[in-house]
């Protein structure tokens, strides 16, 4: 890094201020050195203005004023936190302007989206980035050494539940707006397969199954999945927008398994139980600022011209399974995958630890149960 690098802090956008951005992201300026949090872009007046004087603001955008904020020489990324249907539009619209972009995963709602996406970046070389947190997170990246070190012997299968109450007038229920358990949750259970496996898998198949609930007709409550990945090895996995909130893996070898629970929570402690030849060691990792770290490691591949590992082909290989499982459901056969773009998989090098944030109070905002 030059001496002028050393001293330079990547200047954010945040594009969206609904609840991930509330809760996480916004707070984690504050443990992010290399970021500075510079505008806001949301179509709400209140939030432009309440959070902008909450975090020391001043420039801050409606919607229709996003190409102003690109345009101004003020912003050298953007975080986008909208909604799945918007990710495409609003990561291009920042590519053709030279801006630098971190997205909310999932990447977009199609291939073809996040093959627009990709392109738009590489034509304008710009950065992107999906925000993959647990790339960064010790629990997660430390569960990886485990595996390929060998402890637990030869991984053999992957299992996993995610589930939360999601209430009627969230957005993760809205098919039209990207909406979906798979999108929303599976992605967390998907990645975490890619990356214990280390590798990709070649064939899906999946179930779903809903309650009679308003809150479910355009979506599916809940999903019960099965991915082959290469020297039949087998993930699966239950994710739900309908049961209580529960979040765990485990990874079983031919000499023993590792579980996680909980294993994809951003606030508060996760927790390791090894268990090889009958003996079970328990480990907890504390809580650290995991939107910190995407800002910072984000930013240090801006000032380093590094690209980084969570990828468009990183978030573009989630939703290439994700619609082929979308396919299982509608044939009722398993889908065999086409080859999927092999990339870097994370590792504990990625480890980036900052100190965990205090719950904001939240402003126009809610979880996806409701509770604001």
């Amino acid at each position: 890094m030059t001496a002028s690098n050393e001293q330079r802090k990547i200047r954010y956008a945040v594009v969206g201020l609904g609840w991930i951005s509330q809760v996480a992201v916004l707070p984690a300026f504050a443990n992010a050195e290399n970021a500075e949090l510079v505008a806001l872009v949301s179509d709400n007046p209140t939030k432009r203005e309440d959070l902008g004087k909450k975090y020391k603001v001043q420039k801050t955008y409606s919607y229709a004023e996003y190409d102003r904020c690109l345009e101004s020489g003020e912003v050298d990324a953007v975080y986008i936190g909208l909604p799945n249907h918007l990710h495409r539009e609003y990561t291009v619209r920042a590519a053709q302007a030279g801006v630098h972009v971190l997205c909310e995963k999932p990447m977009a709602v199609t291939e073809q989206d996040c093959e627009a996406m990709i392109a738009a970046c590489q034509d304008r070389n710009v950065k992107l980035m999906i925000a993959y947190r647990l790339h960064f997170e010790p629990a997660n990246m430390q569960a990886v050494e485990i595996v390929k070190s060998g402890q637990i012997g030869e991984p053999r299968f992957f299992s996993s539940v995610f589930a939360q109450q999601v209430e009627e007038a969230n957005v993760r229920v809205k098919k039209a707006l990207g909406g979906g358990v798979l999108d929303d949750m599976g992605i967390y259970c998907i990645n975490a397969a890619r990356y214990i496996f280390q590798d990709e898998p070649v064939e899906v198949f999946a179930v779903a199954a809903s309650k009679p609930e308003s809150r479910f007709q355009e979506v599916a409550e809940m999903y019960s999945v099965t991915l082959r990945f290469p020297e039949d090895r087998i993930a699966t996995f239950t994710c739900s927008f309908g049961a209580a909130p529960v979040g765990s893996y485990q990874i079983v070898g031919t000499k023993g398994d590792l579980r996680l629970d909980p294993g994809y929570d951003f606030q508060g402690a996760l927790t390791h139980y090894l268990t090889i030849d009958g003996k079970t060691q328990e480990r907890t990792f504390p809580p650290t600022d995991q939107f910190a770290a995407e800002l910072i490691y984000f930013a240090d591949c801006i000032l380093q011209n590094k690209d980084p590992e969570p990828s468009g082909i990183e978030g573009l290989n989630d939703i290439r399974i994700i619609r082929a499982l979308d396919r299982a459901i509608e044939t009722g056969s398993p889908v065999k995958l086409g080859k999927l773009e092999k990339q870097q998989h994370p590792s504990a090098a990625q480890i980036i630890e900052r100190p965990p944030i205090h719950q904001p109070e939240l402003i126009h905002a809610a979880d996806p149960s409701g509770n604001s």
